[in-house]
């Protein structure tokens, strides 16, 4: 008996994806955005061109294992944060084809933000899901996020307040840049982590807290003054990520201090750095296939919904 599902669809900036979510498992199909050599990013026009190109494609993954029978409902990411003002046009592709969908199958849509969706498909990968029925504290480590959240309640999903985080740039974009300088393909962190590996030293910067606000520019400094001085890239690569995780502990330390209790959560793909996961050992963290961007958690607050009565769109 083919069990009944809800489609999920992601546009983010960098990584087009899919999925489906029956109640207890999921399948999340994604590719990477193509990049080119050197580049730090990518123009929004050109995320949208490409999510558009490759929706069909995965669609066509999906139908080949036989999980686009039995449709119930279909959720989107439509923009980044659940805040006002929150848009980047690259999820415009994801809401349109899943509206057009929902509507020739008759299903509900149901929108949600791609924030929501990373800490929901961290919470169900970690066998926690009953961490999206009460308070908890979450990082969203990303490309362009990096921020520390209060995480209450919403009906069936989650209602997130940035209490801390960056200053300025990104985790993600740090250990982005920072790969890209030592001659690694964008997005690096995969690749940095492994380089990471191979280090010699065990050098890292400490970054200051302001409250629960902490700045990055500098540490991108170091980085091109290590490199300057021909630093071996392992070592280059090791000392990035262990300034990031020194940050990311120590301001968890810092907000636990003002809500004493709550367990804490990390989401976003550069959760999945090992460096990040050691230094965090009392964290939960998604599995690595669940910390990048995806589409399951959208799947998965999508059945949430339906399953409670909510009507969708």
């Amino acid at each position: 008996m083919t069990m009944p599902r809800c489609l999920g669809l992601d546009t983010s900036n960098y990584t087009t994806s899919v999925a489906v979510f029956d109640g207890a498992a999921g399948e999340n199909l994604g590719r990477l955005l193509d990049v080119p050599q050197g580049a730090l990013g990518l123009r929004q026009s050109d995320a949208l061109f490409q999510h558009v190109k490759r929706l069909p494609e995965l669609f066509g993954a999906l139908r080949d294992r036989g999980l686009l029978q039995t449709i119930e409902a279909v959720g989107a990411s439509t923009r980044p944060r659940a805040v006002e003002g929150s848009y980047m046009p690259c999820f415009l592709a994801g809401e349109g084809q899943g509206r057009a969908i929902a509507d020739t199958l008759g299903a509900p849509f149901f929108p949600v933000s791609h924030q929501q969706g990373h800490i929901a498909a961290a919470a169900w990968s970690a066998g926690r899901m009953e961490l999206l029925d009460s308070p908890m504290l979450a990082w969203h480590l990303s490309g362009g996020t990096t921020e520390l959240l209060l995480v209450e309640p919403d009906g069936v999903n989650v209602r997130a307040r940035c209490i801390g985080g960056t200053s300025d740039i990104s985790a993600g974009q740090l250990i982005d840049r920072t790969g890209v300088l030592l001659g690694l393909d964008f997005p690096a962190g995969r690749a940095l982590d492994a380089l990471s590996r191979e280090a010699d030293t065990q050098k890292h910067f400490h970054v200051k807290l302001n409250g629960l606000t902490f700045s990055l520019s500098g540490v991108e400094n170091q980085v091109k003054a290590l490199c300057e001085k021909g630093e071996r890239p392992a070592d280059v690569a090791r000392f990035t990520l262990d300034t990031v995780a020194g940050a990311v502990r120590r301001t968890t330390a810092a907000a636990l201090k003002e809500y004493p209790g709550l367990p804490v959560l990390c989401s976003g793909g550069v959760a999945s750095n090992s460096r990040l996961r050691e230094q965090m050992g009392e964290a939960v963290f998604a599995e690595p296939r669940c910390s990048a961007d995806n589409a399951l958690g959208v799947a998965i607050l999508a059945w949430r919904s339906l399953h409670s009565g909510e009507g969708g769109l």
